[in-house]
């Protein structure tokens, strides 16, 4: 890891904290010459980084709000999540650390009482402080969190049509066809609207969109029905055994019959050209939700002062090597679209290409508000590489997944990516290992993990992952409580 220590060394001041919800919060130290600015934060659940109308990946899709925020703001490239999975990645996305560390591993435990959000640290500092939408750390928890004046959810997953809120520790049911990204979306700006106006604030939007099964809008529903989606050129090495030749492991051919398979997509027989549709419908209000804050921002004058981050919690598959889904550590489901927009800090079109991870988010936003991050949290502001300074930055990325009881058919992964070379290492599953050169085969094609001239490179990248583990205190695995008979397994829905 190259990190320039001038630029990125958390420091946490001796001065005495504060207690919040019980929790010891250590005050922490300024930065020089930072205003404390507005945030916006909205985040996506299961959005790939490329289907956004703007990358021309899917010619048809249109997303005039995030192509605006690309064109007038700035469009990372090259964003990763530490763990490919909805929890885990949100945990990471508070904390600034790795599941391993903040130990959310899966999409059922509850959060543990000893972590600290990033939002807590905001209040500390004066901001007035807001979520809307899916947390989703405990499936039976929408109770408020610590960190939030204002709070909205729902439990679990939620539902797209008539939901219940939890507003402030009241449960409140919707009727009538609500849709939840409107129905959040109209809180969020009427929050806005009746916020302290003396205070700075920091607002976090999380939607529900476009997590399966998708179900759009009334208004969007079969807009795009007519639409044809390409399926990708590792679709079929599967459906016979071309992925012995490519060396591909035997899971991954196992897993193409499944709930995350493309033959057997959440067990069904749905062809996943029309999943796929449906998912492109469903972000079509997603997008409206984006262009309806930038518009208010703009109207209300906050526009210069406010930053607004969009971010979706994972990336998604739709047919690569015979999957669908998230978990793997392939670049579909790790990579996520991460736009950022504040004329008042950089002028717009930029795109960065450097490697951000989940993690860089509390950071980032700690700095926006002109406090450094502490010294717990692993990731780092990005700011600098908004404002086209030269720094020394990450010339690698780390990834690990924790196999699940509900979804037995992934194995636990652990991984590292350079800007050339991705090195994918299974644990607890007699399979092949994976190595790729994604500069010259970018679709991963090619597992190159047995090639005599690439031994000296696997090794290089093994002892990496490895070091990056033990340094990080990830050599122990955080197990979790798990009696229930299993959700996605269509082999043994019975067992305990």
């Amino acid at each position: 890891m190259k990190v320039n220590t001038l630029c990125f060394l958390g420091l946490i001041s001796l001065s005495s904290g504060f207690a919040q919800n019980g929790k010891e919060i250590t005050r922490l130290q300024l930065l020089a010459n930072q205003e404390k600015m507005n945030v916006i934060f909205i985040l996506t659940d299961d959005h790939r980084n490329d289907f956004m109308g703007f990358t021309g990946k899917i010619p048809w899709l249109k997303t005039p709000a995030m192509d605006k925020m690309a064109k007038d703001g700035a469009n990372f490239k090259n964003t990763f999540v530490t763990t490919s999975l909805c929890s885990p990645s949100r945990a990471s996305i508070l904390t600034g650390q790795y599941s391993h560390v903040h130990t959310i591993i899966d999409n059922v435990a509850p959060e543990p009482p000893n972590l600290v959000y990033f939002p807590q640290y905001l209040k500390q500092a004066g901001y007035q402080t807001s979520f809307f939408g899916k947390w989703h750390m405990g499936n039976d928890d929408d109770s408020p969190r610590p960190g939030f004046d204002h709070w909205e959810s729902f439990k679990g997953q939620g539902v797209y049509y008539n939901p219940s809120l939890n507003i402030n520790g009241k449960n409140v049911l919707y009727k009538d066809s609500t849709y939840i990204t409107d129905l959040l979306t109209e809180h969020a700006i009427g929050w806005l609207k009746n916020r302290n106006k003396e205070k700075p604030f920091f607002m976090y939007l999380s939607h529900k969109a476009v997590h399966a099964p998708v179900e759009p809008a009334k208004r969007h529903k079969g807009i795009y029905a007519n639409q044809k989606y390409a399926l990708p050129p590792t679709y079929f090495q599967t459906q016979n055994n071309d992925y012995k030749d490519l060396k591909w492991p035997e899971w991954v051919k196992q897993q193409r019959y499944s709930w995350h398979g493309v033959d057997y997509p959440y067990h069904s027989h749905q062809d996943i050209r029309e999943i796929v549709q449906a998912y492109c419908e469903t972000l079509k209000a997603v997008d409206e939700s984006i262009e309806s804050v930038l518009k208010y921002l703009q109207e209300n004058g906050l526009e210069q002062n406010t930053m607004v981050i969009y971010m979706g919690d994972n990336g998604f598959s739709w047919g690569e090597h015979g999957l669908i889904d998230k978990r793997h550590f392939y670049e579909e489901s790790v990579k996520v679209p991460l736009l950022v927009y504040s004329p008042k800090l950089f002028k717009g079109g930029k795109t960065i290409t450097k490697m951000i991870q989940n993690i860089d988010i509390a950071p980032t936003i700690l700095a926006l508000a002109g406090l450094e991050k502490p010294d717990y949290m692993s990731g780092f502001s990005f700011l600098p590489l908004v404002k086209g300074e030269e720094i020394m930055w990450r010339d690698r990325i780390f990834y690990e997944y924790f196999w699940e009881y509900d979804f037995p058919m992934t194995p636990t992964i652990f991984g590292v990516r350079t800007d050339k070379f991705k090195y994918i290492r299974y644990n607890g599953i007699w399979d092949q290992n994976e190595l790729y050169n994604i500069e010259n085969d970018p679709d991963e094609v090619y597992n190159l993990i047995e090639n005599p001239e690439y031994q000296s490179v696997t090794k290089e990248l093994a002892g990496q992952l490895f070091d990056w583990l033990d340094k990080t205190n990830g050599m122990k695995m955080p197990l979790k409580r798990t009696v229930k008979k299993p959700y996605g397994d269509y082999r043994h829905p019975n067992q305990h």
